[in-house]
């Protein structure tokens, strides 16, 4: 303080000088006006002269008050400059005491003494907020850290313990025993589940620092020990009323805890236990909570792991128990063995006497039996009145079924009525001449159901003593019919390939030759028979047919599969060498299930490939004529810009069933006055498309006129005018041909729509209310009825509202076949389909029905064309 003040007072002196020599500067002004005003003059240098100066120049009194004047500026100017400092200094004084608080702070911070305080002078002091952040910050980080090391202490304890014993009750002591003392509670117990009786029991307690001797149990759901093992989830209780007694589980004294915690024991997810802990502090930290629900994963796979080990003790002992046993019973067993070996001995010379004479009559009767039973042939012997009296193990392999089914009337049952027919008759002939056999061939169904031929021999033995019967001798000859088939069915084939005029050829699947028809020479350019057993590689042909066969062999080895292709290959035909393009199918043929040869059969198909190619074109030519009427009838149809210009909500949906179509819409504005229908034509196609040329132009000449008509008036007219133009009133005429037409007119001024129809109905839906207006049953043109006058197409007036929506359409929409049942679209969907989606917006109809017609349709073929035009008002 004394070196300040000194500094001060320095400062205070060097103040005083500047003033002074301020003031001295500011007398030399007014002492030059004097010099130079006496001189000018010419007066003395004395106070008079001086003071006559002035009286002549007043001037010179303004400019002695100049020192003065400067003097007092300059005081007063050192006196704020020396204001300004002061203040600066005590400014610099306190944020050095400001910043040494805040080093304090800050070391008090990093040697742990979170507890430290900092004031905070004003509210933007970002320093001190951003210290106290910082010490608040560590300060969690800090007890984050000290919980953390709490809980890893806690279970390094118990792990302890857990490694230090293989007893379950011990281990439960120790460590019920330790968390009581580490988290600091009163009382704590642990409760073992018994997987089998799903029971609980008491295996430890410790309370007020010294084991308790308790014995209880609790089955599952039953008290809080229960619902804990139940849930499988820890229960913590700070509520206990007075008169839940069952809270204390057994193990509480006669102080009432203030809080209870249980936590399950549950490892692999399957329950070991329950630890029970009670405080008489009124909570239990989370903290504490945290490290037991932890600790319990531990406690119950060790506790696993220890059942696992005392069952596999108690098996040990058991086991060796067991044998003990088993040595003690042994020798006794030993002792009986000996006895009945002696009576065994003696039994056994008897049996052997007995058995000898016993297996010679069982050896006769399996040779005989094992004869039978493997014969080629079925026995059967019947009484004079075709009765079954016996029949030959044989047929079980050959017919399935068992003597004993044979018996009960599968003799009969399986025999076609032709097989049993010749059995009745080769009956009559046994009976009517006994000394002669009788050979019949029939068809029997197996018991698997397949048909064999069999062959029967019939003996009459009614006399003799030893049969008594009929005898039957029945063989299977399924297999000799068989090769008996395929032999005339191979001369058939011989005859027939050496007539064919294709190209026959068996090769093995080596390449050998070992069939080939005369017109192989055609192609190949050898004679036939010199084909025979030589390979592919011994002769030569064409690279194309070479490398045809053999890939063919190849993959067919491979994929034992028939194939199909068309080659081209070089011939001599009448003795000009061509090319002819072949179509080879190449037939696997095997022998026992195994591939064994290749039949080639070539067809010359080069002139119906000429004839392919010529109609190609011809199909070529005629669609490219469809699709340029169908360009010229597109763009005679309305587009659907033009449609909205008028009639801004509206859709058309059009689907031809073929490039060309016989239904079109049709649309004409003529000043207030809008003309639009949905033609149908007859048939569909090129001749429906000729059709609608003549509609189109018709109406367009109809409407296009001074005269005003009505929908019904353009009908008529339209009807006659296809009459005139098709000649369907001369008396000869045949073409029936006509349309069916939905018509409206719409004048928007009047808010009127007329509608007039052919076959065709006009829909109109108001709200959820759908009116129908039905077409005449007559059609446009056709031949005039000769005895019967026609009647006028009937005209609609509709006075349309805001809202309202009309459909009108072709046949080709509810015509269409489809659905699950293949039935119609029919009339009465289309009506449905619209007052169920009454509120959707006009254009949105045309998608609506397009996917409700397409999923109706289905893979069905699509049989006329689609017409369907919406308008909404």
């Amino acid at each position: 303080m004394a070196a300040d003040e000194n500094n001060t007072l320095i400062k205070k002196g060097l103040i005083t000088k500047t003033m002074w020599w301020a003031f001295a500067g500011a007398c030399l002004l007014p002492l030059a006006a004097w010099i130079i005003e006496i001189i000018r003059l010419k007066f003395t240098f004395s106070f008079t002269g001086l003071f006559e100066a002035h009286k002549n120049t007043p001037v010179l009194w303004l400019l002695d008050i100049v020192p003065l004047t400067v003097f007092i500026s300059a005081y007063l100017i050192e006196k704020k400059r020396l204001n300004e400092k002061q203040q600066f200094d005590a400014q610099i004084f306190e944020r050095d005491a400001r910043l040494n608080a805040m080093a304090e702070f800050a070391k008090q911070i990093g040697e742990g003494n979170y507890n430290a305080r900092l004031e905070l002078t004003t509210d933007h002091d970002i320093l001190a907020q951003s210290l106290l952040i910082m010490r608040d910050n560590l300060a969690a980080n800090h007890k984050k850290e000290s919980e953390e090391n709490w809980i890893a202490a806690g279970k390094e304890n118990i792990s302890d313990i857990l490694r230090m014993h293989n007893k379950i009750d011990q281990l439960a002591d120790k460590v019920i025993a330790q968390l009581v003392k580490y988290i600091n509670v009163v009382q704590g117990a642990m409760y073992l589940y018994h997987e089998e009786s799903k029971i609980l029991t008491n295996i430890a307690t410790f309370a007020y620092n010294r084991k308790k001797y308790i014995s209880q149990e609790y089955k599952l759901g039953y008290g809080l020990i229960g619902q804990c093992a139940y849930e499988r989830d820890y229960i913590y209780r700070t509520e206990i009323p007075e008169d839940y007694v069952t809270i204390t589980s057994g193990i509480l004294g006669d102080q009432r805890p203030q809080s209870i915690l249980l936590v399950p024991l549950i490892s692999d997810e399957k329950l070991q236990g329950v630890m029970e802990f009670a405080s008489v502090k009124d909570h239990i930290p989370d903290l504490t909570i945290r490290f037991l629900k932890e600790l319990g994963e531990i406690i119950a796979r060790t506790i696993l792991n220890l059942k696992v080990s005392e069952r596999t003790e108690q098996l040990l002992k058991e086991s060796q128990q067991m044998t003990i046993e088993l040595k003690e019973n042994e020798e006794q067993l030993r002792q009986n063995a000996e006895e009945m070996r002696a009576t065994q001995e003696e039994l056994k010379k008897s049996n052997e006497q007995l058995e000898t004479k016993i297996q010679e009559v069982e050896n006769a009767q399996k040779r005989l039996h094992s004869l039978l039973e493997n014969a080629s042939e079925i026995i059967s012997i019947y009484d004079e009145n075709m009765v079954l009296m016996y029949e030959s193990p044989s047929v079980i392999k050959i017919l399935g079924f068992t003597p004993e089914e044979m018996m009960s009337g599968k003799d009969m049952d399986r025999l076609t009525r032709k097989g049993e027919s010749a059995m009745r008759s080769m009956f009559k002939q046994l009976l009517a001449s006994p000394s002669e056999p009788v050979t019949i061939q029939y068809t029997y169904m197996k018991k698997n159901g397949q048909k064999i031929f069999l062959e029967t021999t019939g003996r009459n033995l009614l006399d003799d003593p030893a049969i008594k019967g009929i005898i039957l001798n029945s063989t299977d000859i399924t297999e000799r019919k068989r090769a008996e088939r395929e032999e005339r069915l191979k001369s058939k084939m011989q005859s027939l390939s050496e007539n064919s005029l294709d190209m026959i050829i068996r090769l093995s699947t080596v390449g050998q030759f070992f069939y080939a028809n005369p017109v192989v020479k055609n192609f190949i350019g050898i004679d036939p028979n010199n084909l025979i057993n030589k390979t592919l590689n011994e002769i030569t042909i064409s690279d194309v047919l070479f490398n045809y066969f053999k890939e063919t062999i190849d993959t067919i080895k491979s994929y034992p599969n028939k194939t199909t292709q068309e080659i081209t290959i070089p011939a001599i035909i009448d003795g000009i060498k061509c090319e002819r393009i072949m179509s080879f199918a190449a037939i696997p043929e095997f022998n026992e299930n195994e591939l064994e040869t290749i039949l080639f059969v070539g067809h010359d198909i080069t002139e119906a490939k000429q004839i392919e190619l010529e109609i190609q074109d011809k199909n070529r030519k005629i669609s490219d004529s469809i699709n340029y009427a169908q360009r010229i009838q597109s763009s005679i149809l309305p587009d659907i810009r033009i449609v909205r210009e008028s009639l801004p909500k509206s859709f058309i949906y059009y689907k031809p069933r073929d490039v060309v179509s016989g239904d079109f819409p049709w649309f004409f504005r003529r000043g207030d006055e809008i003309y639009i229908a949905a033609v149908d034509c007859t048939g569909h196609g090129v001749p429906g498309a000729l059709l609608s040329f003549v509609g189109y132009f018709l109406l367009n000449s109809i409407v296009d006129h001074e005269r005003k008509l009505t929908a019904a008036e353009v009908c008529d007219m339209l009807h006659f005018g296809v009459r005139k133009t098709l000649k369907q009133e001369m008396e000869d005429a045949e073409a029936r041909d006509g349309m069916d037409i939905a018509f409206c007119k719409i004048n928007h001024n009047e808010k009127e729509v007329q509608f007039a129809g052919a076959h065709r109905p006009l829909y109109l839906l108001r709200g959820k209310e759908l009116t129908e207006f039905k077409g005449d049953r007559k059609a446009i043109g056709g031949i005039p009825h000769r005895k019967k006058d026609e009647e006028n197409f009937t005209n609609y007036i509709i006075n349309y509202k805001r809202g309202d929506k009309i459909f009108f359409f072709s046949d080709g929409l509810p015509d269409q076949l489809g659905g699950p049942e293949g039935k119609k679209y029919s009339p009465r969907r289309i009506r449905d389909l619209i007052v169920e989606n009454f509120n959707l917006p006009i254009e949105k109809y045309s998608n609506l029905f397009e996917e409700d017609f397409e999923k109706w349709k289905g893979d069905n073929k699509q049989i006329d064309d689609v017409l369907l035009i919406g308008i909404e008002f």
